[in-house]
């Protein structure tokens, strides 16, 4: 007769949604390791016992592929290809209730700051001394550190703070400490990221200190790039554009979503800033960082919007010539102060507003890209892709910006390293090049 075996878990987490939620994903990789259980992160062998999805509950697009991923690994485990499935992350966080009732396949449910709870599942320990060594599961040479946590902002049509509370900055030292751990595995740039960059410092030293952590990272051994994302435009802190233009580790380069220009639709979104106030940040940047890359976000068919207001952002963008841009269509949140107002803006105009926004932009980062011909780049490289070496200027962010493309048959370039590129061609969203 046979026994049956005590078999170790093998764990496959699965991310959905953003950076962020990526860096939580890491941070779970790490505990779990850290505690000597198997774990890999969307691997696509098919041998794991135990699946944790990371869930995203952002816009219904994101919420609806959040539910899709759970109910796939429900039917997996039904059919009894898996042992446990846990759901953790912004959408659990938000419907948890209604999940369990939904859903009730899942072993558990667990919210954004639950991960002690979510250990506790492999009968493993939280170990406070692994913050600051996550382990990453971008490419070794570039890695997201996330400064803060949750959101202290009122913007209308946002959920974020309803799945990720509030503000809460970590402090300089540790964030210090996890730079230098990330440069002695070979990250070579690393990008700042938070629901609310500009806001950071504020509850732990009582100032926006974002400058000060900028100084300090800057001065980690082995750290080239610095890349900034998600920094709020209102009562931003105008300090960042100096320390941009001093310290060569901080890309020119800013992520500053902007949301609309009207100031109609501003007041409505709560956005606390004006179209005049927007040109006036923009130009200030500019003027202090003349070579600086702005890339922000809009948000169309937001409750109300008339085709006046949206010309008005259109207008906006023609005129501002931002070098990247992003469009979302507005998404009926509930529990938001725009949830009481009627979605009144058909999708199909959502969707012809996105792309009216896109087709303005194409045309001038076309005209961006083509004004690079001739100059040389620094780039970091990130990947090979069939003939090419493809990598980013200091200007471009991963996997959202341009990329530079360089034919691998007459260059050579590690992955991972930086080169000088001369620019030989462009399209709307690519350059081309060769290895100096």
């Amino acid at each position: 007769m046979k026994t049956k075996t005590l078999q170790k878990d093998k764990v496959n987490v699965i991310t959905l949604g953003c950076s962020k939620n990526l860096v939580d994903s890491e941070n779970i990789i790490t505990q779990l390791k850290g505690n000597d259980i198997d774990v890999s992160h969307e691997s696509d062998e098919d041998d794991a016992n135990v699946i944790i999805v990371n869930t995203c509950g952002f816009i219904d697009l994101a919420k609806e592929e959040s539910v899709n991923t759970i109910l796939e690994y429900a039917e997996v485990k039904k059919a009894g290809g898996i042992d446990k499935l846990y759901v953790t992350g912004c959408l659990s966080q938000r419907y948890k209730d209604q999940l369990e009732e939904e859903i009730p396949e899942v072993d558990a449910y667990f919210g954004t700051l639950e991960l002690p709870g979510l250990l506790e599942k492999f009968n493993a320990d939280y170990q406070h001394d692994l913050i600051g060594e996550r382990l990453t599961t971008t490419p070794f040479h570039y890695a997201y550190l996330k400064i803060s946590e949750g959101c202290n902002r009122t913007c209308s049509f946002c959920a974020i703070p309803l799945m990720r509370g509030k503000h809460v900055s970590r402090s300089i030292e540790s964030l210090v400490i996890e730079a230098q751990n990330l440069a002695r595995r070979g990250v070579k740039e690393i990008m700042l990221i938070a629901q609310e960059l500009t806001y950071y410092g504020l509850d732990l030293y009582k100032k926006r200190a974002l400058a000060e952590l900028l100084h300090a990272l800057a001065d980690v051994e082995g750290i080239e790039w610095i890349r900034l994302h998600y920094a709020y435009p209102s009562k931003f802190p105008l300090e960042i554009f100096d320390v941009m233009a001093e310290r060569k580790e901080i890309c020119n380069y800013l992520d500053i979503p902007l949301q609309h220009a009207n100031d109609a639709v501003l007041h409505r979104m709560r956005r606390q800033i004006t179209q005049k106030e927007q040109r006036e940040l923009i130009a200030y940047a500019k003027a202090k960082v003349p070579n600086i890359a702005i890339r922000t976000t809009f948000l169309v068919g937001y409750p109300g919007e008339t085709e006046e207001e949206f010309q008005d952002l259109c207008d906006f963008v023609a005129d501002m010539e931002f070098e990247r841009v992003g469009v979302f269509q507005y998404s009926h949140e509930e529990s938001t102060i725009a949830h009481e107002a009627a979605d009144d803006v058909p999708d199909t105009t959502k969707q012809e507003r996105a792309n009216r926004i896109m087709e303005i932009q194409q045309d001038i980062s076309y005209a961006k890209n083509d004004e690079k011909i001739g100059q040389q780049l620094k780039v970091l490289f990130d990947r090979k892709e069939g003939e090419y070496f493809i990598g980013r200027t200091e200007y471009d962010s991963p996997e959202v910006d341009n990329e530079v493309l360089v034919a691998a048959k007459d260059n050579y370039v590690r992955i991972g390293d930086f080169a000088l590129v001369e620019i030989t061609g462009a399209s709307d969203y690519d350059l081309y090049g060769k290895i100096v």
